[in-house]
């Protein structure tokens, strides 16, 4: 059912503010839980990030003590909702557990808007990307089965395949390679605007996540792996974050942000399983729809513009709903794992030039593919299992990343 959050009445601020007990949830059971609300959880903790640390920026980019003031007031509601939603993670899930769930979201999460997006440049920066956080899935199953003994596919309940995708060693690409075209927000689609701004939240919140947890895994090689993965993670926040409008002003994007959590939260109403989280995601609902009303009330009396002139149609366009992506990854991979980035576009690396700055720092980085953790991890699992591990339906739709003996370090680089 679609729905206009602008047509709603908001509630008063006070009405929004939540206290201790109310800030802290009941957490899912981590045997029980369906795979897709932890991944909505995961998704939702990344939004209200993106909420409140583009809420900061402004602030500080802002000379207008009242609209600091109204800044510094909505912030502080999504600050509490963020921690409610963070929160419903258990005490018992571990810090690679969890890790499997954010790779799950950023593969499901990926192919759904990608399969869903009408924009050429933005479907195939998502296709692009989608190849990547699937390999980084598999590189992590088989570090949490060789050191903990735990299958990945028991966590996702067999939702998503675990093979490998464009091998995490050739995705470190010269910096200049990830910067994409911006998108004009004015001319784009609605379903464009929202697909852009939710996979920049993200692809952000997994790579804090990884830049903040690689130091506390409890091994060498695992520490590595996540410092390693954290900064290809950077470059898809780089990669995703250049698609967005450099011309829409401070105001317009703070709409499209409250709009955007909106929208997230009342997708994850309409698609919860879980009475307890579907109860959650409605009261969240509740609140954000007052966010948004308020900053349509800042948009108008600091700009002088209606929202309707940012959200020409504030119904929601078709809400977001967690699916099994299986076939859409593999027709993606049967199509794209030979690529890499070549400034604002994409090329097969086989038709590189030899001197192309992508050959020059992969020399510089991955010198040595021994001292690359995520071919590390997997040798090491074959070493001592003799075949890598994986889950899998069919046979790999790649000839080249069928071998199960040997880790192929040369599709895509």
């Amino acid at each position: 059912m679609s729905l206009n959050p602008f047509n709603e009445k908001p509630m008063k601020y006070d009405q929004t503010l939540m206290d201790w007990k109310n800030m802290y949830p009941k957490a899912y059971d981590k045997e029980e839980v369906d795979p897709y609300t932890k991944l909505r959880i995961i998704l939702m903790n990344g939004t209200e990030y993106e909420a409140v640390w583009f809420s900061h920026h402004f602030h500080r980019h802002c000379a207008d003590m009242d609209l600091r003031r109204e800044l510094a007031m909505t912030r502080r509601v999504e600050q509490q909702q963020q921690k409610k939603v963070s929160c419903l993670k258990p005490i018992s899930e571990n810090i690679i557990e969890q890790t499997i769930g954010y790779e799950h979201l950023a593969v499901d999460l990926t192919a759904i808007l990608a399969g869903r997006e009408k924009n050429p440049e933005v479907k195939m920066a998502l296709d692009f990307a989608l190849l990547e956080d699937f390999d980084h899935l598999y590189r992590y199953a088989d570090l949490m089965d060789l050191e903990y003994g735990v299958h990945a596919e028991k966590l996702i309940c067999n939702y998503a395949e675990i093979i490998p995708g464009r091998p995490t060693i050739s995705e470190h690409r010269y910096p200049y390679d990830d910067v994409k075209p911006p998108q004009n927000f004015k001319t784009s689609e609605m379903l464009t605007k929202l697909n852009i701004g939710i996979i920049v939240a993200a692809e952000q919140q997994t790579m804090n996540y990884y830049m903040n947890q690689a130091a506390f895994y409890n091994t060498d090689l695992g520490r590595q792996l996540y410092a390693e993965i954290a900064m290809i993670e950077e470059q898809h926040v780089s990669h995703y974050g250049s698609l967005l409008d450099p011309g829409a002003t401070m105001l317009e994007c703070l709409l499209m942000h409250e709009y955007t959590e909106c929208y997230l939260y009342y997708s994850c109403f309409e698609d919860e399983s879980c009475p307890y989280t579907k109860k959650l995601w409605e009261q969240l609902f509740l609140q954000e729809v007052q966010h948004l009303h308020k900053a349509a009330d800042l948009l108008k009396k600091y700009e002088n513009k209606e929202w309707q002139q940012v959200i020409p149609d504030g119904m929601f366009p078709l809400l977001l709903k967690f699916t099994n992506q299986k076939e859409y990854v593999r027709n993606v991979l049967r199509n794209t794992v030979f690529l890499t980035g070549k400034k604002e576009g994409y090329e097969n690396v086989a038709k590189l030039p030899k001197n192309y700055e992508f050959f020059k720092y992969q020399n510089l980085i991955n010198g040595n593919v021994n001292d690359v953790a995520s071919h590390v991890v997997i040798e090491n699992y074959i070493a001592k299992t003799g075949h890598d591990y994986r889950y899998e339906e069919k046979p790999h739709p790649v000839m080249e990343l069928r071998d199960r003996i040997a880790d192929n370090t040369d599709v895509g680089r």
